[in-house]
C-alpha cells in the first residue's frame, strides 16, 4: 500500500513514527507540504530520514537527492501523479469553508484513491458528496479521528453496536472547554483556567472555537450525518459556548452537588433529526457530569443495547495519529489485504 502525505505538521510525523513502529504493509511515496516542501519518490521514501531532517531544520529540503526523486511538486499534483493507492490528508484546514482538504479528497476520489484524513471540514460541511463519489469509485474514506481522535466514536456505533437504532447522542466533544471548567471547579478564575489551558497545549492561542462551542458543533454535524443519516447543516445547530458561566454558577452548581459541562446532543424529533451545543448544569448521578479534565466523552442511546457511554481522550498527537492508522488498516482491507 503505498501513501502520499498531503500535510506533513504534527499529526502527519506522529503517523509517519507510527508506520516505522507498526508499518501495516504501507510505504510513504510522497510527502506535499506548503510550509516544508514536496518530496516523491516512487520506489519509497526512507521515512526514517525525512524525519530527521524535517526534525533538524523544519523542511524536506535537505532530504538527499536519489535516483527517481522529484522535488516540488503541488498537493493536487501529488494526488493526481504519484503511484499512491491512498492520501493521508492532514493540512492546516479553515473549518468554516473545509479547504483545502475538501478539494483534496474530492481529487483522491476522482482517480480512484482512498483518503484517511483528521481535518472536520470536509466531513462536516460536504460528508453526502464525498462519501458518494467515494462509493462511486470503489474507494474508502477514513475520518475517524474527526471526533474524539483516537477513540473509536465513529466506529463504535458503526461496527460494535451495529443493529441498533440509535435514538440519541450526547457528550462531551471539547476537552479544553471541559479542562476549563474542571479547573473551575476548583476555584480557579475563568481566565486563569484559560491561560492554563493555553499554557498546556489545550488551547490555541485564539481560543475562540473552543470555548464558544464551535469545534464541537463541527463534531455534532459529522455525527448527526454519519451515525444518524441526516443532512444537518452546520448552521443550522445552535451553540452556545462557557464563556457565559461565572465561577458563581459553579460554586452555585457545585454546592447544590451539581455540575456544569459543555455539552453537545443529537437526537430525534419525530422524522427529523436536530442537535444543539450548549452549558447543561447536570445532576451528579449523571456520567457526564463526573468526565473531568480533558476527557471527551459520548454516550449513544440505543434500542437494543441501552445506553453505551464511551470515554477517552479526544486530542494529542499520538491519539490523532493512531485514528488514521486504524483507518489505514481499514484501507488495507478494502484492497483485499487483512494482515498487519
Amino acid at each position: 500500500m503505498k501513501l502520499a502525505f498531503i500535510g506533513f505538521g504534527g499529526v502527519g510525523q506522529s503517523l509517519a513514527k507510527l508506520l516505522e513502529e507498526r508499518p501495516l504493509g504501507a510505504e510513504v511515496v510522497a510527502i506535499s507540504d506548503m510550509k516544508k516542501g514536496a518530496i516523491y519518490q516512487p520506489n519509497g521514501l526512507d521515512v526514517k530520514k525525512v524525519l530527521e531532517v524535517v526534525e533538524e531544520d523544519g523542511t524536506l529540503d535537505n532530504y538527499p537527492n536519489e535516483p527517481g526523486l522529484v522535488r516540488g511538486m503541488g498537493s493536487i499534483q501529488t494526488i493526481e501523479q504519484t503511484n499512491s493507492d491512498a492520501i493521508v490528508e492532514v493540512t492546516y484546514t479553515d473549518v468554516r469553508t473545509g479547504q483545502p482538504a475538501i478539494d483534496h479528497c474530492r481529487t483522491a476520489f476522482q482517480h480512484q484513491k482512498s483518503v484517511v484524513t483528521t481535518n472536520k471540514g470536509p466531513v462536516a460541511l460536504a460528508y453526502r458528496d464525498l462519501a458518494a463519489l467515494a462509493k462511486e469509485r470503489g474507494v474508502y474514506w477514513g475520518f475517524e479521528g474527526t471526533v474524539m481522535s483516537g477513540t473509536p466514536a465513529l466506529r463504535l456505533p458503526e461496527v460494535t453496536l451495529a443493529g441498533n437504532e440509535i435514538k440519541e447522542i450526547h457528550g462531551i466533544l471539547n476537552g479544553t472547554t471541559n479542562y476549563i471548567l474542571t479547573e473551575m471547579e476548583n476555584g480557579k478564575p475563568y481566565q486563569d483556567a484559560l491561560r492554563q489551558a493555553q499554557t498546556l497545549g489545550y488551547a490555541e492561542a485564539d481560543p475562540t472555537s473552543d470555548v464558544e462551542g464551535y469545534d464541537a458543533r463541527y463534531k455534532v454535524a459529522i455525527l448527526a450525518n454519519y451515525v444518524m443519516g441526516s443532512s444537518l447543516a452546520v448552521e443550522d445547530i445552535p451553540c452556545e459556548g462557557i464563556s457565559g458561566l461565572f465561577n458563581e454558577d459553579i460554586k452555585k452548581a457545585r454546592d447544590e452537588g451539581k455540575a456544569w459541562r459543555l455539552i453537545a446532543s443529537i437526537y430525534k424529533s419525530g422524522e427529523e433529526v436536530k442537535a444543539v451545543v450548549e452549558p447543561q448544569c447536570l445532576d451528579e448521578n449523571d456520567p457526564l457530569a463526573n468526565v473531568k479534565g480533558p476527557t471527551n466523552a459520548i454516550v449513544y442511546e440505543c434500542d437494543l443495547s441501552g445506553p453505551i457511554m464511551l470515554t477517552g481522550a479526544g486530542a494529542g498527537l499520538i491519539e490523532t495519529g493512531y485514528a488514521l492508522w486504524i483507518d489505514l488498516f481499514y484501507v488495507k482491507k478494502q484492497l483485499g489485504v487483512t494482515s498487519i
